[in-house]
C-alpha cells in the first residue's frame, strides 16, 4: 500500500511540474500566436458553415477561438494550442490551453477549438486566466462525416457525408458551449476535460 501511495505522490508530482513547464512555455514571449490572422478568418467561416453553430455567433456574448491544437505522446499525453478571445468583435486577448494527462496513449491529432461564452459572467470566469474545464465538460463534434454525443449535460451532433454544413444541436453548459473539428480525420467524441486555459489581455 505504501508503495502504491509513493506512486501516486511522484505522479502527482510530475503532472504539477509539467503544467508549471507547459505554462512556462506558453507564457514566454517567444511563444506566439501559432496561427496567422488567415488562419482565424478559415476557422471561424468553417463553424460559421454550420447554421446551429452560426447561432451561437449571433447570440454569444463573446468566444474563443484555436484554429490548431496538438494533442499526442506515448506513455504522457499533451495538449497545446494558442487562440484569440473576441468580445462586441474584436480581440480582447490571446489565449492559451494545455491539457496533461498521465497513463497509456499513443498517436497524435491535431483539431480546432472555438468556446462560445453565453454571457459576461462566463466571459469573465474564463478570462481570469486560470479556467479548467471539469471531468463533465464535453464538445461538440463538427465536420463532414463525424457524429457525436456530448452526454446528458452536454450536446449531440452530427453531418452526413458529402456536406461541409454539420447539423448541430448544442445547448450551454454552466454559460459556455464548445465545438471541435479534427483536422486531417474523423473525431467521434471530444473530451474536453482538463483542458486548462491562460489568458493575457490586449495592452491599452
Amino acid at each position: 500500500m505504501k508503495s502504491v501511495g509513493r506512486l501516486q505522490f511522484h505522479q502527482d508530482m510530475m503532472r504539477k511540474f509539467l503544467f508549471s513547464l507547459l505554462l512556462v512555455l506558453m507564457l514566454s514571449p517567444s511563444a506566439g500566436v501559432a496561427a496567422d490572422a488567415e488562419d482565424y478568418a478559415k476557422t471561424i467561416n468553417f463553424y460559421k458553415k454550420s447554421p446551429e453553430v452560426a447561432s451561437f455567433f449571433k447570440n454569444a456574448y463573446g468566444y474563443a477561438v484555436f484554429p490548431a491544437i496538438g494533442k499526442g505522446g506515448l506513455g504522457l499525453g499533451a495538449s497545446f494550442g494558442k487562440g484569440k478571445v473576441y468580445q462586441g468583435g474584436k480581440v480582447t486577448g490571446i489565449a492559451s490551453l494545455m491539457e496533461l494527462s498521465v497513463g497509456f496513449q499513443a498517436g497524435g491529432e491535431a483539431f480546432s477549438e472555438i468556446i462560445f461564452f453565453q454571457d459576461q459572467r462566463a466571459y469573465n470566469e474564463f478570462t481570469k486566466g486560470d479556467f479548467v474545464f471539469d471531468a463533465e465538460a464535453q464538445g461538440v463534434v463538427v465536420g463532414v462525416g463525424a457524429q457525436a454525443k456530448a452526454g446528458s449535460q452536454g450536446a449531440t451532433a452530427g453531418a452526413s457525408a458529402g456536406s461541409d454544413a454539420a447539423q448541430a444541436e448544442a445547448k450551454y453548459r454552466r454559460g459556455m458551449a464548445v465545438f471541435v473539428h479534427q483536422k486531417g480525420g474523423l473525431m467521434y467524441e471530444a473530451s474536453i476535460a482538463g483542458q486548462k486555459f491562460g489568458f493575457k489581455p490586449n495592452s491599452k
